[in-house]
């Protein structure tokens, strides 16, 4: 589970950084790099979910 969150927050900064290169710095690029983060972070917190349900039943 420890791996997992070190994963989700690793991805939501790879997020803040590249929405704030496309929202302060107007890089265009940076916009399609955030919305693959979203995806990415969506699959991680979709299994830290199913990770937690199953902590908590034992």
């Amino acid at each position: 589970m420890k791996d997992l969150v070190t994963k989700i927050n690793a991805e939501f900064e790879t997020f803040k950084t590249e929405s704030e290169s496309l929202i302060d710095k107007g890089v265009k690029a940076a916009g399609p790099r955030a919305r693959k983060s979203t995806l990415e972070l969506e699959k991680l917190l979709k299994d830290f979910r199913k990770v937690s349900v199953e902590e908590s039943k034992k």
